[in-house]
């Protein structure tokens, strides 16, 4: 509308059944507009919350292993980093000493040098190892942010989701016997 004087401004507000909102107080003239203030806060309030439903959280997952750990128990741990990776938090991983192991801190140094390098796909190495007294401290960061995995997870259910709803039928139940065994050869027993 242009330049209006306050009370004009204020009139046509009130001919309107509309609010005069200040939209840019440190400009001059001041800029205002002529709007329903409820609906502009309510909008207001619906972005913000949208938008922190977006942001990501930095969360650092925490993994403890002993420096004499047994191999299918490394791979179960490992396991877990490399879900903690994918979702794009980072992880610290704590050797825990005891005893005796404290005089051995290079078996500690060897296993996350090891670690590392099976998860350097995923991650990369945020902080290397330290020593901090019983413990060996390193932090693995992702290779992709936490949006960008969430992101992933999101598409990857919804196009579970579409596949389901254009295939009903297409799934296996394991409670029905006769699904599981139709693809299976027919086999005659016979019995003396």
């Amino acid at each position: 509308m242009g330049i209006v004087p306050l009370a004009k401004a204020l009139e046509l507000a009130q001919e309107y059944d509309l609010d005069l909102v200040e939209v840019a107080a440190n400009a001059r003239p001041p800029v205002c507009k002529l709007m329903d203030y409820g609906k502009f806060k309510y909008e207001s309030a619906m972005k913000a919350r949208e938008a922190r439903k977006n942001q990501a959280h930095t969360v650092i997952k925490e993994m403890k292993l002993r420096p004499k750990i047994d191999p299918h128990d490394y791979d179960t741990k490992k396991g877990h980093v490399v879900r903690f990776l994918k979702q794009g938090d980072k992880v610290k991983i704590t050797i825990m000493f005891r005893g005796r192991e404290q005089s051995r801190p290079e078996l500690g140094y060897r296993l996350l040098q090891r670690l590392a390098e099976d998860v350097q796909d995923l991650g990369f190495i945020e902080s290397n190892p330290k020593q901090d007294g019983r413990n060996m401290i390193m932090v693995l960061g992702p290779h992709k942010k936490k949006t960008e995995a969430m992101a992933e997870a999101r598409q990857a259910q919804e196009a579970r989701k579409a596949e389901a709803k254009a295939n009903p039928g297409r799934s296996m139940n394991a409670a029905d016997p006769d699904a599981a065994n139709a693809d299976a050869p027919a086999e005659a027993s016979a019995e003396a």
